[in-house]
């Protein structure tokens, strides 16, 4: 039987992650589960993240997320699902829920938990060997290697470097022309999909000038696939970027994510920009109440601390 952690533990123990990963991704991603359960139950065998943290990445009380990770195991157990790699007909209707999973450990990762970040690549490169005609598979090992290889240049001196500002030169170039060439393979193929979407996006940020205009229409692209508020936040971002703040804060006030930290400093960034600076301390001060990374606290703070002044 499947040795899953109760969700009502806040932390895994001092654990690695088991060879048999793959086989275990698999097993959590089983269709008799709900989308949802597949990828948070994943995220907390596999992953190690706490019930605390998955609630954050789905937006959801953390109660919430504790009551669904134990229907989920309690799920498994009761139907014995094998721990194993299903066979190749059936890997299709598995991919999105182990492609979900493996993006989100990235994300966990990318926010400063470097082990995360490079299982996340592995699991990823894996995923791509065993499958390795489906297009959005490549598509988000392209994403994660072009996002991997700013890892050096996100911090310094314990701070968030924004994108801009970034030393390029720390910068894994490799990693970045491996993206690339993944990317305009995969679309010379006819791929479309969200993963496949967000690394073209991912590959244009990194050049210098960005073509604002194109990743804005990417983000639209992929906010009609996915209907994602996230998305339509980050094409608001990309507008205000491409010279139209005024538009980006209209996308931005008709988006339902008021619990959502980077709502709040995009729209007290956007309201900067319109010189409206009392609006935009109100936004920075809610983005503050909701943040949980110090690095990100701190560098709220200081930006606060520069309107304040100016």
């Amino acid at each position: 039987m499947l040795d899953l952690p109760e969700a009502t533990e806040d932390e895994m123990g001092e654990t690695t992650i088991p060879d048999e990963r793959l086989e275990l991704l698999f097993t959590c991603c089983h269709p008799a589960l709900a989308l949802d359960s597949q990828v948070a139950l994943t995220l907390r065998t596999l992953g190690g993240l706490t019930t605390e943290e998955i609630a954050r990445a789905f937006l959801v009380p953390r109660e919430t997320m504790a009551k669904r990770l134990v229907r989920a195991k309690r799920k498994i157990e009761e139907a014995g699902i094998p721990f194993r790699v299903p066979p190749p007909h059936q890997l299709p209707d598995r991919l999105a829920a182990v492609l979900g999973v493996i993006y989100l450990i990235f994300n966990e990762g990318y926010g400063g938990r470097g082990d995360l970040a490079d299982e996340a690549i592995r699991l990823g490169r894996a995923l791509a060997e065993l499958m390795p005609d489906e297009p959005e598979v490549h598509g988000l090992l392209a994403l994660m290697l072009v996002n991997d290889a700013r890892r050096e240049a996100r911090f310094e001196g314990g701070e968030v470097v924004l994108l801009g500002d970034q030393d390029r030169s720390l910068w894994e170039s490799g990693q970045i022309e491996a993206a690339c060439l993944v990317v305009d393979r995969v679309l010379a193929l006819g791929g479309r999909g969200p993963y496949l979407l967000q690394a073209a996006i991912a590959v244009l940020h990194t050049e210098d000038p960005a073509d604002w205009p194109q990743i804005a229409a990417l983000y639209g692209e992929l906010g009609r696939l996915t209907d994602s508020p996230v998305v339509e936040l980050n094409r608001a971002a990309a507008i205000a970027e491409a010279g139209d703040p005024t538009s980006a804060l209209e996308l931005v006030d008709r988006l339902d994510l008021d619990d959502y930290l980077y709502l709040h400093s995009a729209r007290a960034e956007l309201l900067r920009r319109l010189d409206r600076a009392e609006e935009a301390r109100a936004e920075y001060g809610r983005a503050l109440e909701l943040v949980h990374s110090d690095t990100e606290r701190r560098f709220l703070e200081r930006r606060l601390a520069e309107l304040q002044r100016g």
